[in-house]
């Protein structure tokens, strides 16, 4: 039978009632290959049956360090979590990792996670634990054990797992009609941070790439060489399945033990990085990237100093304008008008005059320098390079023209002033524009 026509009958079966798996009465399977001996594996038991567990405890990575401030940056923005929540979130003793191998990369009804990763740190190290089910019969003898698990530590640690690990396992105890869904206190997905923090400097950051390029591999104790290709991670379990051979769904397991060990490690590396802004040792890009971060988040002060700090380092030219740009508009925030304005000069004269901080000058010197044929003349410039930016494309026709319209009707309101000269200088000073 080929691997196509099996998966279509994983998903067919998928819709069938689970039939109870009753435990043997030898502690091991009479199997040729000897598969508790090449997986590492014994035989398990709850209510719902049999299944095999693989443990293993490694050295490193070592327990991540973890506290509220970071915790809230790394949470989605929309977290309600309570202070009692967080700080519970934030001890790394009640944190699950956790990884899943499954028979698709779709989802849906006929999907089935078949292993089940899980890691949490213990006796100064990291614990693994791997619940594998050996035919579709011992589905819910490993939802039983991940849901005891989750009990026991309700903050789930995830990569990608928001939009696929989760999801998936959900349905699964869905159709199971006798499990309950897990509830946890928290779900900290690791795949965005990565995105945010480290795109601009690698492009991709499938956790292979973050390993060698960020983490270090071989600092951190292993590496990928001897890894399988993930895609063909389904082909692998339905050979076993189909009693073909058991190596490829050892190099599975293999493949899962990393994964969560790299998670490990990412969550420790992010936590360090975002708990020492001030006397941290980032890559430029690194430190850019934790500004933006900062931002989003609503951390002006603190972004405000990271994106100093970026902009005493050599970032590339298009980061740093961008830099500038997010720096000025911060200060400004902060009422620290001396150095918007230093920023903004340096990007109206560079080579490619910003046309944002052309118009912030002009609104700088219509209300506070009260220098209206500056801010005229400046209003003329933006107007220009606005125009520029149009035809490259670099902003929406949309965009241009409510802008113009803007900067239009400045330039209408200084006309008349622009006769008066000094005789405006005595007026108050209106407020700044927001």
């Amino acid at each position: 039978m080929s691997s196509g026509l099996q998966e279509q009958f994983s998903r067919i079966s998928a819709f069938s009632p689970v039939t109870r798996r009753e435990p043997s009465s030898h502690p091991e399977p009479q199997d040729p290959s000897n598969l508790l001996t090449v997986l590492g594996g014994e035989i398990a038991r709850n209510r719902y049956g049999e299944f095999l567990v693989a443990r293993q405890w490694y050295s490193s990575p070592e327990r991540c360090g973890a506290d509220t401030e970071v915790l809230r940056l790394l949470l989605s923005a929309n977290s309600e979590l309570t202070e009692w929540e967080l700080q519970r979130a934030a001890d790394p003793e009640k944190w699950l990792l956790l990884d899943t191998e499954t028979t698709g990369l779709v989802g849906g009804t006929g999907t089935y996670a078949f292993l089940i990763g899980l890691a949490w740190w213990e006796s100064g190290g990291i614990r693994i634990e791997q619940l594998f089910m050996r035919d579709h019969d011992e589905e819910h003898s490993i939802l039983l054990e991940l849901a005891d698990r989750l009990a026991e530590r309700p903050v789930l640690v995830t990569f990608n797992g928001k939009c696929f690990d989760w999801p998936l396992l959900q349905n699964r105890f869905r159709m199971t009609r006798q499990i309950a869904t897990p509830a946890f206190a928290a779900h900290l997905d690791l795949l965005h941070p990565a995105r945010q923090l480290w795109r601009l400097q690698i492009g991709s950051v499938r956790l292979t790439e973050l390993e060698q390029y960020v983490l270090g591999a071989e600092s951190l104790g292993w590496s990928r060489r001897n890894d399988i290709d993930s895609s063909r991670i389904p082909e692998f379990y339905f050979e076993f399945l189909r009693g073909v051979a058991i190596d490829g769904i050892a190099g599975v397991f293999h493949h899962n033990r990393m994964d969560l060990r790299g998670l490990a490690a990412l969550a420790g590396r992010i936590f360090r990085m975002l708990s020492q802004l001030e006397g941290g040792e980032q890559e430029p890009l690194e430190l850019y990237a934790i500004s933006h971060l900062l931002n989003r988040r609503g951390e002006c002060s603190k972004a405000r100093r990271v994106y100093e700090r970026c902009l005493s380092m050599k970032l590339p030219e298009p980061i740093a304008r961008r830099a500038r740009n997010v720096a000025a508009r911060l200060a400004k925030r902060e009422r620290d008008f001396g150095r918007a304005t230093e920023l903004w000069n340096e990007l109206a004269s560079s080579s490619e005059p910003s046309w944002e901080a052309l118009e912030q000058l002009a609104i700088y010197n219509e209300r506070r320098a009260r220098n209206f044929n500056e801010a005229a003349r400046l209003s003329r410039l933006a107007l220009a390079e606005l125009r520029r930016a149009s035809r490259l494309g670099l902003i929406t026709p949309e965009r241009h023209e409510h802008l113009s319209a803007g900067i239009k009707r400045r330039l209408a309101r200084l006309g008349p002033k622009l006769d008066l000269g000094c005789a405006w200088q005595s007026e108050p000073l209106p407020k700044m524009l927001k």
